[in-house]
């Protein structure tokens, strides 16, 4: 995807959405795409939810281990206050977002910014989770990506968490959640 120019020759932002379950590669493509922005000779701005330090504490990190320099943040507004001249921005893990992220990324695309925001389109009650389904329905481009079933090896768009917990946001890895097909996230119910 390119940026392309409107009639009186400005550039025309839009937003583009990577989303699906775990470990069906969404940092991997926003890491691909960002890298190919920065390629091009453009002003890329990356930006994750300060909570998660999963890997790094600043880097994006995928479970490939590709890794990109971002700046941590704690509150969508801040997007707009460092994202001052950048052609493209970046957005991991945009389900742990505040309520005003979607309103945040329109804004930038109005000015022309390229927005490529990635995260988890359901979480492991099988429910529409944080931000992403608004910034679905506002996204010009959406992506989504699948990852493979565990149990039976059909494509997987479900997470399936492996420990009793029930809260909502519960950052972790393989240990904690694995990729289901419909079938076997509902043949086991919510908890084994």
């Amino acid at each position: 995807m390119f940026i392309e120019p409107n009639i009186k020759g400005e550039r025309r932002g839009y937003i583009e959405v990577i989303c699906g379950s775990m470990f069906s590669g969404k940092t991997e493509e926003l890491i691909r795409r960002l890298k190919r922005a920065k390629i091009a000779n453009l002003k890329v701005e990356i930006f994750k939810p300060a909570i998660d330090t999963r890997f790094d504490e600043i880097k994006i990190i995928s479970h490939d281990e590709n890794a990109i320099l971002s700046t941590p943040i704690d509150n969508s507004q801040k997007i707009l206050l460092l994202a001052q001249g950048a052609d493209v921005i970046g957005i991991d893990e945009a389900q742990f977002f505040d309520d005003e992220l979607p309103n945040v990324c329109d804004e930038l695309a109005t000015q022309g910014v390229r927005v490529i925001v990635a995260g988890l389109d359901m979480d492991y009650l099988a429910k529409p989770f944080g931000q992403m389904p608004f910034l679905m329905a506002k996204a010009d481009h959406v992506t989504k990506l699948h990852a493979i079933c565990v149990k039976c090896g059909n494509i997987a768009n479900y997470s399936y968490r492996k420990i009793p917990n029930e809260d909502q946001i519960m950052l972790g890895e393989k240990n904690v959640y694995e990729p289901r097909c419909r079938i076997c996230y509902n043949l086991d119910g919510i908890l084994d």
